[in-house]
């Protein structure tokens, strides 16, 4: 649902239960009729819902209200407060490794209770090259600040999107857990590649880090 605009999301969230003309979602949402219209003519562009019947009535597609609807039971459960939009590339030079790759990783993510998934999908894998690649779009909401540290790092999202909260606040506590956590990350990283790099190598990485960092 990251796509559709705020309004449009007004919209979805009214149709979960029924049909409804562009009247009652007029008088129900206090949108101006001019703004609901196009917001209307975008999401049947989109493909989202139908129009059916006289007097015309709004209908969200089927699989979209079980998925709402799917989203919205996981949401009555879930205590965490952070909530992102993440993409995780993977390539492979063997299609049959980056499916193993692949089902490595979703079946991770499902079992970690420091996450709630909300919607995962795996992309079809391409042939680039000499390469094959794939992507997995997902949703979710993670504990605290330092799971999400965890995610970024063991995952190693392409791109991450905060959906919610718009504003957040860390006890001391918990944004001292987070940052324990990164700095003995970046340590045990630190210490491998120190023990797998020469000097001249070990220079050129951090050049190559400070540079992308700060220019």
């Amino acid at each position: 649902m990251s796509k559709f605009s705020e309004d449009q999301k007004k919209i979805a969230l009214l149709l979960l239960s029924e049909p409804k003309t562009d009247e009652e979602l007029n008088k129900q949402l206090n949108i101006p009729y001019d703004r609901l219209s196009v917001e209307l003519k975008e999401m049947l562009r989109l493909g989202v819902m139908q129009k059916e019947g006289y007097p015309t009535k709004y209908r969200l597609r089927q699989d979209i209200i079980n998925e709402l609807q799917k989203r919205k039971k996981i949401a009555e459960d879930d205590s965490f407060r952070i909530k992102i939009k993440a993409i995780i590339e993977l390539k492979a030079v063997e299609e049959t490794l980056l499916k193993k790759h692949l089902t490595k990783i979703t079946d991770s993510l499902g079992k970690q209770k420091s996450f709630t998934i909300y919607g995962l999908t795996v992309a079809d894998i391409i042939e680039e090259g000499d390469m094959y690649s794939s992507f997995i779009d997902l949703t979710l909401t993670v504990r605290d600040f330092a799971a999400l540290v965890a995610f970024l790092f063991y995952y190693g999202p392409t791109s991450v999107e905060v959906l919610k909260p718009s504003k957040i606040e860390f006890s001391q506590s918990e944004f001292q857990d987070g940052l324990v956590y990164l700095a003995d990350v970046f340590q045990r990283y630190a210490n491998f590649t120190m023990k797998n790099l020469n000097r001249e190598e070990l220079d050129k990485f951090l050049l190559i880090l400070l540079f992308n960092r700060f220019f």
